[in-house]
């Protein structure tokens, strides 16, 4: 069996009728769904980071705290995820984890040398959220976070105790199959034509994207 072969379940892509939105087809995509998701907002104190991976390297110390944030294209780390359901209701649970988030540290050095290092944060987390009971797609607990800091004060060597302002969002997702109404292929414009440009014979002759008119049901008698 398939979508098409030997199957009358409604719920299965093909293409629709006449439709006044416009709607021409039921689309099946792989997607990432949220069920459940929530954010947090601190302001940290007492903050330790100390700092590495000095740019200029060997600063000379000691070192005045100008800002720590998030280091751009870096992603948080979550692990030590426990998914502790409640016993009166089973579809939720507390979700706890450890949650580190990786931070650039800018400095002035006693030169007045500014300069940057790395550092980080970890965060334990725990919030009540709902769960959806297992399945073949597998739950994923997934957070994003962002730091912001421009209090603190040079307390050891390399080492700083900071103020800042923390954002954390925390997902409850898995990777599922969703059937969607969709208005079909998008029609995109011609670019520009640019002067001297060589065409190459035969590649308009190809559609932009496959067909997929057959939404018919077919019988097959298997022996």
């Amino acid at each position: 069996m398939s979508f098409y072969i030997n199957n009358t379940n409604p719920n299965r892509p093909g293409p629709l009728g006449n439709n006044p939105l416009g709607v021409c087809e039921k689309v099946l995509i792989e997607a990432t769904k949220v069920f459940d998701a929530c954010v947090s907002q601190t302001t940290e104190t007492g903050i330790i980071l100390p700092v590495t991976s000095f740019n200029p390297a060997n600063p000379a110390l000691p070192l005045t705290y100008i800002s720590a944030q998030n280091q751009i294209g870096s992603e948080v780390t979550v692990t030590d995820i426990v998914i502790d359901r409640l016993e009166q209701t089973p579809n939720y649970a507390n979700v706890t984890m450890t949650i580190t988030i990786p931070l650039t540290v800018t400095y002035r050095d006693a030169n007045g040398v500014i300069g940057t290092g790395t550092s980080s944060i970890v965060v334990s987390k725990s919030t009540v959220l709902f769960v959806p009971q297992p399945s073949m797609a597998p739950i994923d607990i997934k957070a994003t976070a962002s730091f912001s800091s421009t209090i603190g004060t040079y307390t050891a060597e390399n080492t700083f105790t900071v103020t800042g302002c923390l954002q954390i969002v925390i997902k409850v997702t898995a990777l599922v199959d969703l059937l969607l109404p969709s208005y079909g292929y998008p029609v995109l414009p011609p670019c520009q034509a640019c002067q001297n440009c060589n065409v190459c014979p035969g590649v308009g002759d190809l559609p932009l994207y496959p067909t997929a008119s057959s939404g018919t049901t077919i019988n097959i008698n298997r022996v």
